[in-house]
């Protein structure tokens, strides 16, 4: 497939950046179903958090185009073939992963409505309604943003500088995948569908891993490309789901039980691999002090906030504590991953635990550095679940940098969780020096003082004259 070509050709219809309910990651519809037999009439809302200011989305992306895309997503159903393979396929060892009841129900499925509105050159999208239907928006909405900005650049590219950028990202992804095939047991996923560059992309990333890692790759969180390029699909739970039952909480000893209740629900619905514990949204450390006994049991960790080395060294010491070997149990990192880090963790963990990496942003999105003022450079956008049945969510996480809720909120659930002081973690999804964007995210988050140790003044100016252009100004 001659992508610079399909991108030159700026045909939406032929490429709508959403083509499928199932062109979402894995673990939503893992949730979705658990959510459809434990809470399904819970209100939620989930709203757009753009984490870097420093891109203006609503001046970036035309409002009309946006609400086309969006306007699509809601007009999709799930085709024959994706029925009958969510249906009949074998996800983690297992038949018929998705109950006929829950089938019925999401093959009937619509989206439901969206609000859109423009407010200080950011967009305000929210989502309202039953949370099984709402939760399915998260992923489309952060894939047509992303792809839509990367659009804006890309419109403005003839033939040949298309053909030139995509053969210098097509070297970038397949020089890291010759440095990874040479780890020794090493297992990787795509984790990449929400900030993803496009869907061709992240398509094209799934097929250079299959070729160039063979058996390292597990799969992708993507189920549309795993139907397709018959891989596994990969993926298990999230923050939303303690985030949610905490919120729907009314008293402090069910707020502290609320992320047990979560698991407790999970064992229910799912065994196997599907176990993994998600300690973070409030503190992992307090999370695994109060843990059940059971939970010890379950497979393994996903490590997703935080300093990950710590984050690992803190589950196999409490997996001794709790009499378990932890060779014999998995921990998946799968925040903020490149070959690098990637490697680093490979190499302190392996044969001490089973380890495994979903890599993200920097496999299906690295486009750094390709054009001028780095404009196609990643950042950080989220969906969030903001309301359950009227009350404020809450995330603290073990990074505050990525915390989320009401001041007030978010004071109490310190409290109830115990979550004492907390180093901060730029929150980033790149870090290449050569970029405004990354500049300013440092700059909000450090205060000033750390930036002007590594840049000078007149760089600084440099990058202003540069970001100015990126925008058309003087």
């Amino acid at each position: 497939m001659d992508i610079a070509t399909r991108v030159y050709n700026h045909k939406w219809k032929i490429d709508p950046i959403v083509r499928s309910l199932i062109d979402t990651d894995f673990y939503k519809l893992l949730m979705c179903q658990s959510v459809f037999h434990n809470k399904p009439d819970t209100h939620v809302t989930f709203s757009l958090i753009n984490r870097t200011k420093s891109v203006p989305l609503a001046h970036l992306i035309d409002e009309g185009e946006l609400r086309e895309q969006l306007d699509h997503i809601r007009s999709l159903t799930l085709s024959r073939g994706e029925s009958t393979w969510l249906r009949g396929n074998t996800f983690y060892g297992k038949r018929q992963m998705f109950r006929p009841d829950f089938m019925e129900w999401f093959e009937a499925l619509q989206l439901p409505p969206y609000h859109l509105e423009k407010r200080e050159g950011q967009y305000e999208l929210a989502f309202e309604g039953a949370w099984p239907e709402v939760m399915l928006w998260e992923i489309p909405a952060l894939a047509v943003l992303m792809e839509l900005r990367g659009r804006r650049v890309l419109n403005r590219m003839g033939r040949f500088e298309l053909q030139v950028l995509y053969a210098r990202a097509i070297t970038r992804v397949w020089e890291k995948i010759e440095r990874l095939r040479k780890v020794d047991t090493l297992l990787i996923a795509d984790f990449g569908t929400r900030r993803r560059h496009s869907f061709l992309w992240q398509d094209w990333c799934v097929q250079a891993m299959m070729e160039g890692l063979g058996d390292k790759f597990l799969g992708t969180s993507n189920c549309l490309i795993a139907m397709r390029r018959e891989v596994e699909a990969i993926g298990t739970n999230a923050h939303e789901l303690p985030m949610v039952y905490s919120a729907l909480a009314d008293t402090d000893a069910k707020l502290a039980q609320a992320p047990y209740d979560v698991l407790s629900d999970w064992h229910k619905e799912h065994d196997g691999n599907l176990r993994i514990i998600l300690p973070d949204t409030y503190g992992a450390q307090g999370f695994l002090d109060r843990a059940p006994d059971w939970l010890a049991g379950w497979t393994g960790m996903r490590i997703d906030s935080g300093d990950p080395a710590m984050g690992g060294e803190i589950a196999i010491k409490w997996w001794q504590d709790r009499g378990e070997d932890p060779r014999y149990k998995l921990l998946i990192f799968s925040d903020g991953l490149d070959v690098d880090k990637i490697i680093e963790l490979h190499v302190q963990f392996a044969g001490r635990v089973r380890v495994s990496f979903g890599w993200g942003t920097l496999l299906t999105n690295d486009f750094r550095a390709l054009v001028p003022n780095d404009a196609l450079a990643p950042f950080s956008l989220v969906c969030k679940v903001v309301r359950a049945n009227g009350q404020p969510t809450v995330k603290l996480s073990d990074n505050p940098e990525k915390a989320m809720g009401p001041a007030d909120a978010i004071m109490r659930y310190k409290r109830v969780f115990r979550v004492g002081v907390q180093d901060g973690i730029t929150v980033k999804v790149w870090e290449y020096w050569g970029s405004s964007i990354h500049f300013w995210m440092v700059l909000e988050r450090q205060s000033f003082r750390p930036v002007f140790r590594c840049i000078s003044v007149f760089y600084a100016l440099d990058i202003l004259e540069s970001t100015a252009s990126l925008f058309g100004l003087d």
